[in-house]
């Protein structure tokens, strides 16, 4: 799986969103489920479940490990405030005709877009993005003056 692509999609009065096909095969299981999780103000991401749940699991073992030794005592708080967001951060879905998402209630004020308003739909390599337009560009404005260095730093 490599995604890459930028679509400009609009969220329909229900918000729903209808995602580019190039993107649903390599994101969605045979049954259309999909993981939506939130990434920072103004930005959901779409996973395919088994890829989710592998980094998941891989996480949360790794940090119990910590835990179980006792390298965590000093960092409950830390702990606690992983928790939460770890609770929030992701959800379950399934996509409706194969190719449309309804952006889960709770998913939606993180996204910033209204009804009725337009998304951007970016192919991340492993993920897929959707951005409120306004952060997109913004994230452009920041990130690409870095681009030909980070492409050499991951590609030596």
């Amino acid at each position: 799986m490599f995604l890459t692509g930028e679509h400009h999609r609009t969220i329909d009065d229900r918000f729903r969103l209808q995602l580019p096909p190039e993107f649903v095969s390599e994101i969605s299981d045979d049954e259309g489920g999909v993981i939506v999780a939130k990434e920072r103000a103004g930005c959901l991401s779409l996973w395919k479940q088994e890829d989710w749940q592998q980094r998941l699991d891989s996480g949360i073992s790794l940090l119990k490990q910590k835990i179980n030794s006792g390298r965590m005592e000093q960092r409950w708080g830390d702990v606690q405030r992983l928790g939460r967001l770890l609770s929030t951060r992701h959800t379950s879905t399934k996509l409706a005709n194969r190719s449309r998402l309804l952006v889960p209630e709770g998913f939606r004020s993180f996204l910033g877009v209204a009804a009725g308003k337009e998304v951007v739909v970016v192919g991340a390599v492993i993920c897929v993005e959707i951005w409120n337009p306004e952060v997109w560009l913004d994230v452009l404005k920041q990130e690409m003056p870095d681009f030909g260095d980070l492409f050499k730093q991951l590609t030596q």
